[in-house]
């Protein structure tokens, strides 16, 4: 299972970063853009080392330094020593350089350097090696988040996220925490037939409670691998919420399982921006219309431009057939986002209404083969499977389904 693609956002730290090329400057521009640096409190330099030297003579050192230097290997090091003079034993550095040299490597580290960066990178790989030198050694477990939302609404994104739940829980067989962030309408508690006793509002309510404990304490056992952070479901809770309201919640569950899937509702509030980007995956729900194509286009070229390299979202089409819907092509679709989706799902009005209706996920309703499989082989890709596990369970579920209702 791929999980290196987990990056948890930074925490509260300073930074000073020093460059002494135009392309690096633009590089550190965008790294401390990205949006899992958003804690971050950050300052770039001209100058390389020697403005670090001078610039920490009359100024406190930060939590951070960044360095680029292209000297020759003594008078780095004789910068390097000169610095660490200035620097606490807390503080980090990171150097950046084009030498490509085991020696040197070895050398720095040494001199307790954090890291050494070769170019060329890319930013998301700087922001990765950041995150390495302040993930916490006791949480072995940084948990992969995935947002899915819709490209307008209507479009059955809560749906596909509550079975895309169930999936990952059940054919990987991981632990899989689905959060419902529709505060005032959210449907995943009726979806798998819960009534939960606590809910997401608490934790809202209370952000300086909030750690693991707490949030594990929050959480709704659907079924094994499976828990669930239900939305209160009430109108009084759609209050304006920050735009980090969520930032700890989700720190707290990356600890807690190898998935987190949010359930993003429609709107654009902006902790749902927040959430969008500091994800390391987005499944976008659309319809085969304009409005969704249009919607679509605004929401990849938003993400594409905040996390260029490492946020490429997974684009479901829904609703697929519609009686006597005229519709977008496929092929049209694909060529005007210039992605391909990931899944195209057919519309079964009956399929789906009697999971609605019954407090039922689509595995445990009878027909729904076809789609569980397309969910399935996205789980699969999700988690960086190459191929997806066959799922026994799930060919014998409707028939479980209908015996305990039949019992109950």
């Amino acid at each position: 299972m791929d999980m290196k693609g987990s990056v948890a956002p930074l925490p509260r730290i300073t930074l000073e970063a020093f460059w002494e090329d135009e392309a690096t400057r633009l590089l550190l521009q965008k790294a401390v853009e990205d949006p899992r640096m958003a804690r971050v409190e950050a300052d770039l330099h001209p100058g390389g080392v020697a403005s670090a030297i001078d610039l920490f003579q009359t100024r406190a050192v930060p939590s951070l330094i960044i360095l680029e230097s292209r000297a020759s290997r003594d008078v780095l090091f004789q910068q390097l020593d000169t610095l660490a003079e200035l620097c606490d034993e807390a503080t980090k550095v990171i150097v950046l350089g084009n030498v490509n040299d085991v020696q040197l490597y070895r050398a720095l580290m040494a001199r307790g350097i954090s890291e050494y960066l070769i170019h060329p990178f890319e930013p998301a790989d700087l922001v990765r090696a950041i995150a390495a030198l302040y993930a916490d050694p006791a949480q072995r477990l940084v948990g992969r988040v995935i947002a899915v939302t819709g490209a307008k609404g209507g479009s059955g994104s809560s749906t596909l996220a509550h079975n895309l739940a169930l999936t990952l829980a059940r054919s990987l067989r991981q632990p899989t925490i689905l959060i419902d962030l529709d505060m005032p309408f959210g449907t995943a508690g009726l979806n798998f037939n819960q009534e939960p006793q606590t809910t997401l509002a608490e934790a809202v309510e209370a952000p300086d409670r909030i750690d693991s404990v707490f949030v594990e304490r929050l959480l709704t056992r659907c079924e094994d691998n499976l828990t669930l952070l239900a939305a209160p479901a009430v109108v009084e809770a759609a209050g304006d919420l920050a735009v980090d309201a969520f930032d700890p919640i989700l720190d707290a569950a990356r600890a807690l399982a190898p998935f987190i899937v949010l359930d993003l509702p429609h709107g654009w509030p902006s902790w749902k921006r927040r959430l969008l980007l500091s994800s390391e995956e987005v499944v976008l729900v659309c319809e085969p219309d304009l409005a969704s194509l249009r919607n679509a286009k605004n929401l990849i070229e938003f993400m594409s431009n905040a996390r260029p390299v490492d946020l490429n979202p997974r684009l479901i089409l829904n609703k697929v057939g519609l009686a006597r819907r005229p519709e977008i092509s496929l092929a049209d679709f694909e060529r005007g986002l210039a992605i391909a989706p990931a899944a195209n799902i057919p519309h079964d009005a009956k399929l789906f209404g009697t999971a609605a209706n019954n407090g039922q996920m689509l595995a445990d309703t009878e027909g729904s083969a076809k789609i569980c499989d397309m969910l399935q082989n996205m789980a699969a890709k999700i988690a960086g499977l190459t191929s997806p596990k066959t799922d026994r369970l799930r060919l014998i579920a409707p028939l479980v389904a209908r015996l305990r209702s039949a019992f109950a």
